[in-house]
């Protein structure tokens, strides 16, 4: 047999499927075509798994087309979509269909045999632990009378039908999930049913697929035969199969195998990995990825050795993607960033840090929004525990790990995804128009399905509790809440914009239910969600008859500099500034952030480009002057980062790289690209050149007061907490014995000087003086003291109370 091994895997390239077809099981009919490799504890390679696939699949060049829905006891929740239901409100009055008693269809056809399987043992999910921490008891508390929004918000009354209905809906949701599932607790729970589940005695492995008509799991295991494994379908459209030790005890399917599923659909013959797959692979020269059979033995899992952090009062994010984080124009790893990148993070000053594209993606550069596996880490990164070893890491240095999760759309992708995955394309899915996202060109999944509902809580939890990750940035909220997708919508703050014809109900109630679930059984965790439209009761709780969320991304903001960055400085307006900055919901916590992973893709422009474009090639070096553009865009782009932080939000995120001002921009490797109407689109000869950042050249108090916003002499004066900030935007004027309000008296000294020749500046003022406040009203403040206010600078002064106080670092 030929074997391969890469960094530590030796593994065998298993016969082919058409040579093993015909070919009779004798005794343990699995032992002689099993895959097997060793994990060893080395660095990861992204040539894992190399060897080519043992078969060659009937659907490996196969054409998935929309094919006739195929009808089946599980359809909508109730029985129409909620865009209808909103069409028609006032009729929505009788009781609505009771949903498919979903545990039943899960276990009803399998009755039998996992009563058997109970009989003898008890799967190993409920008497193997693992790295778990000591956590607080778990509990999903009832609905609450979702009335005190209107206490918050007194405007949101004029729309109380359409509040109290998707309030009604979201109760109903958890009325049905008690009693037909046991609770949302037992709900999210998906993947200890679906997908493989092991016990003492054997394999599990469950798929709901109702659009197919016959299904087999295939793999190394059986020699990819697909008489060899069929599965059965229960009428809920559930198919199943239970797997049995090897006569030796040893699992019938080993840690490491290939494994895919093979049905019959309205399509055709597929092949397809399992929905519920917790890793899949791409291997070197090939196309699809193949599923992977992930359960090492209990000696090679990763334990957790450190507790996750508590919650800090405000978050420090930074923005991170894994794949890019090294200086060398390669694919980092999980090993590399745990290492390299953690402790610049943490040396940086922020306290959490938020990972995108962890869920498998089959095109890299989809930057990870494109998912295909919902419940694999991307292969291309490391392995599972290599994952689990990073985030330990981040934990023991006290840094949150939140991860950029995507649940607002799915890859299209037919081969690797959910896309078509029982030949239907209304299983995860909306089908037709609605169920295809036109410009990200993406499926977009129907969380009106009781099955969808399962799927995507479950997912969500399982990077919570599997990987504990201590929370999420939710991707494209605003497509999910709306069948509009917030696609050529300007949204103007108008109430009818939120809670019109065009709102998706159903994907609103998704999220009240997955805020509930989190926050319900994993107290610390936060959740942020990307809304750029502005919805009312978005950070309100839910038993308070909100969305949810902890914080919304203050998207405004990074739109907000890239428009006043096109105007001259005589042009900047400090009212206008200040607005933005602070025009937010009241009781609704925000991310603030100057710029994001957004503004750096190719194609845009991040700030420190345009504050100094090409002259950033040239001039920025300690051995040769700079230039006035240089000099202003360095003092812009510190003053600009410090105004957003100490004023956007209740937290600050950055991206990567984008604290020093990264140069030029990011472009994954790509090819040319010719679009069906002729039009050529050049690639960049699959390039790392720009994938990757070049680190090698380079507040929490509830306190907030403005007081000055000077159109004249372009200052800006706030106060946050102890700090008092004082902003000087203009490009020439400074200003000696400049008085600045204050709140408490005493001494104040400068604990961050945007103008230290540590930062590139000039140095123009003493960090050892010492301020004073004394006392009489300036700016309706009761006190205030004089500053020198060098031009284009921002310094903070913070009230000295006791001399041995030591100032928590600002990150970056």
């Amino acid at each position: 047999m030929v074997y391969y091994t890469v960094s530590g895997i030796r593994w065998p390239c298993a016969p082919s499927l058409y040579k093993s077809q015909s070919t009779g099981f004798h005794g343990d009919r699995r032992i002689s075509s099993r895959l097997s490799f060793l994990l060893k504890k080395e660095p990861f390679s992204r040539k894992i798994f190399a060897g080519k696939s043992s078969y060659e699949s009937d659907s490996s060049n196969l054409t998935v087309t929309a094919s006739e829905k195929v009808l089946v006891p599980d359809g909508q929740i109730d029985g129409s979509s909620s865009t209808e239901q909103l069409e028609t409100p006032g009729t929505i009055l009788e009781e609505p269909q009771v949903p498919n008693d979903a545990e039943s269809f899960v276990m009803d056809d399998a009755k039998n045999v996992d009563d058997e399987v109970k009989k003898e043992s008890v799967p190993l999910h409920e008497i193997v632990s693992i790295g778990k921490s000591e956590s607080k008891p778990k509990s999903i508390p009832p609905p609450g009378s979702g009335q005190r929004i209107y206490e918050i918000d007194p405007s949101l009354t004029g729309f109380r039908h359409h509040l109290d209905y998707r309030y009604s809906e979201y109760r109903r949701l958890r009325e049905e999930i008690d009693k037909y599932e046991g609770g949302l607790d037992a709900f999210s729970r998906g993947y200890e049913k679906f997908g493989f589940s092991r016990s003492e005695t054997g394999i599990t492995y469950r798929e709901w697929a109702p659009g197919a008509t016959w299904a087999a799991l295939i793999g190394d295991f059986n020699n990819w035969n697909p008489n060899a494994d069929v599965m059965t379908r229960n009428e809920f459209g559930v198919w199943e199969i239970f797997l049995p030790n090897n006569a030796d005890g040893s699992p019938p399917i080993l840690h490491g195998s290939r494994v895919k599923v093979r049905m019959d659909t309205p399509s055709g013959i597929k092949d397809s990995i399992p929905a519920w797959i917790k890793f899949s692979v791409q291997a070197p020269g090939e196309i699809p990825y193949n599923g992977i059979y992930y359960d090492p033995p209990e000696e090679e899992k990763y334990v957790f050795k450190h507790p996750q952090p508590e919650r800090p009062k405000s978050l420090r994010i930074y923005e991170s993607h894994v794949g890019m984080s090294s200086t060398e124009p390669i694919i980092n790893t999980y090993a590399n960033f745990r290492d390299d990148v953690l402790p610049r993070i943490k040396s940086l000053g922020y306290n959490a840090v938020q990972i995108m594209a962890i869920q498998e993606h089959s095109y890299y550069g989809s930057f990870g929004y494109h998912v295909t596996n919902f419940f694999a880490p991307s292969s291309r990164f490391g392995t599972p525990d290599d994952l689990k070893s990073l985030i330990d890491k981040a934990h023991e240095l006290g840094l949150l790990v939140l991860m950029d999760i995507v649940h607002s759309h799915a890859s299209n992708n037919t081969l690797d995804g959910l896309n078509m995955f029982d030949g239907t394309d209304s299983h995860y899915f909306h089908s037709g128009s609605r169920g295809h996202h036109w410009m990200w060109d993406s499926r977009l999944f129907n969380y009106g399905r009781w099955e969808v509902l399962r799927f995507l809580l479950s997912n969500a939890r399982w990077w919570l509790d599997e990987y504990k990750f201590d929370g999420f940035r939710f991707d494209g909220v605003t497509s999910m809440m709306y069948t509009h997708h917030g696609l050529q919508v300007a949204f103007t703050g108008n109430y009818n914009e939120y809670f019109g014809y065009a709102t998706d109900v159903d994907a609103v109630v998704y999220l009240m239910l997955v805020n509930d679930m989190i926050h319900g059984l994993f107290p610390e965790a936060v959740t942020i969600g990307e809304d750029v439209s502005g919805m009312p009761a978005f950070c309100i709780p839910v038993e308070d008859g909100g969305v949810g969320f902890d914080y919304r991304l203050h998207m405004a903001i990074a739109d907000k500099w890239i428009e006043i960055l096109q105007k001259r400085d005589e042009d900047w307006k400090m009212g206008d500034i200040v607005h933005t900055l602070t025009n937010r919901r009241w009781l609704e916590k925000c991310v603030a952030y100057a710029e994001s992973h957004d503004q750096a893709l190719v194609g845009d422009k991040t700030i420190a480009f345009w504050l100094m474009d090409k002259d950033m090639y040239d001039f920025m070096a300690f051995d040769r002057p700079s230039t006035p553009l240089i000099d202003r865009g360095i003092a812009l782009h510190k003053m600009i980062r410090l105004i957003t932080m100490g004023l956007g939000g209740e937290g600050y995120l950055n991206f990567m790289g984008n604290e020093f001002g990264h140069p030029e921009w990011i472009d994954f490797p790509r090819g040319d690209q010719q679009l069906s109407n002729g039009k050529a689109i050049p690639g960049n000869n699959y390039s790392y050149d720009k994938c990757r950042r070049r680190f090698d050249l380079f507040m929490t108090s509830e306190h907030q007061y403005i007081s000055r916003k000077d159109e004249g002499d372009r200052i800006i004066v706030f106060e946050r907490g102890n700090l008092v900030f004082v902003f000087n935007f203009h490009w020439n004027n400074s200003y000696s014995d400049y008085r600045v309000g204050c709140f408490k008296p005493g001494k104040y000294k400068i604990v961050l000087d945007s103008d230290d020749a540590l930062f590139g500046g000039f140095s123009r003022l003493s960090h050892s003086a010492e301020y004073f406040s004394f006392e009489g009203r300036y700016d309706n403040r009761p006190r205030s003291f004089m500053v020198y206010a060098p031009s284009r600078t921002a310094v903070v002064y913070a009230l000295v109370e006791d001399e041995k106080d030591e100032v928590e670092p600002v990150a970056s």
